[in-house]
């Protein structure tokens, strides 16, 4: 049992390190990710679950000392951003299932693991972590209206459909979530913490094998719709990042790259989880390919914070 609770504190120190070899490891070994495919919605159930129970509920509620600006940046994130990137892609010409994908990334909430990369690289982790538990709970009510209803995009579902599915792998782990935290105390939780956390980046290093499955395969046959999905996948983060960065600078520098930060980085694992497999296959691939930017922007833009926020403090 030591050892076990050692490998999962040592594997939330290294968590980074492992999502970026873990990405590609998976595109790399097919049958690594084939082996874990088909466990792509069970393993985000238990992330989902794992992810909850780390937050508390009151902390939540501790942190809505600024409603006005979480208001704002959930109405930003959830309505606002699939808007820009429709007009983004019709600006560009770009058309298509590529098109269709971008935008319901844009409509993705933010990513579970940007609170913790928040607090990592000094940025505004309270606002981080309310905006992420917040938009998590309000997706399943905002995505599939604005995909399927305002932008008409088929995903071959209903949209009751896919707010039936979406609120289920968002409740059923946050009541199950509720349930372990009565059930084991704050104070046993907070032991355990560490080792939760563990559990959390090996659970996601176990989907970025399962979502890599036949990546390989495309990218040989057709690496010219895999490139230019990946750069669009990179560019829409990115994009996403910078201009709500810069719609939020008014509110302070920490909080306007706390704000890109949740913008720029989105939970597909959702949308991978409950779409059906008669949904457009470029669709599907292009949510796998927005892992990369996911699992890289650690590595990519931790300098490029951390110089912006050593200088606002000098």
């Amino acid at each position: 049992m030591s050892f076990l609770v050692a490998f999962l504190e040592w594997s939330a120190r290294k968590g980074a390190a492992l999502l970026a070899v873990g990405i590609f490891a998976g595109l790399f070994i097919p049958p690594l990710a084939a082996a874990f495919r088909d466990i792509i919605t069970p393993t985000v159930f238990l992330l989902m679950t794992l992810v909850l129970l780390r937050v508390d509920p009151a902390q939540v509620l501790a942190y809505l000392r600024r409603p006005l600006l979480v208001a704002a940046l959930l109405t930003w994130l959830l309505l606002v951003s699939p808007v820009l990137a429709w007009a983004a892609m019709a600006a560009l010409g770009i058309t298509g299932p590529l098109a269709a994908a971008m935008v319901i990334m844009a409509t993705g909430c933010a990513a579970t693991s940007s609170p913790a990369f928040a607090r990592l690289v000094g940025l505004d982790g309270e606002v981080a972590l309310v905006v992420a538990v917040l938009s998590t709970l309000l997706i399943p009510f905002t995505a599939p209206p604005m995909a399927l209803g305002l932008m008409g995009i088929d995903l071959a579902i209903s949209l009751p459909g896919l707010m039936l599915r979406l609120g289920l792998v968002v409740g059923l782990p946050l009541l199950v979530s509720v349930l372990i935290r009565r059930a084991m105390g704050p104070a046993r939780l907070e032991r355990w913490g560490r080792s939760v956390d563990g559990s959390v980046v090996l659970l996601v290093v176990f989907y970025g094998f399962g979502v890599m499955d036949g990546m390989l395969a495309r990218l040989l046959a057709d690496p010219g719709f895999i490139l230019t999905g990946l750069a669009l996948a990179f560019g829409g983060s990115f994009a996403l990042n910078l201009v709500t960065a810069l719609a939020f600078l008014a509110a302070g520098q920490r909080v306007a790259l706390s704000a890109g930060l949740l913008s720029g980085n989105r939970n597909m694992a959702l949308y991978l989880a409950v779409l059906p497999t008669t949904t457009a296959p470029e669709i599907l691939l292009f949510f796998a390919l927005c892992q990369f930017p996911l699992f890289l922007s650690p590595f990519l833009l931790r300098p490029v914070y951390a110089r912006l926020t050593r200088r606002e403090g000098g």
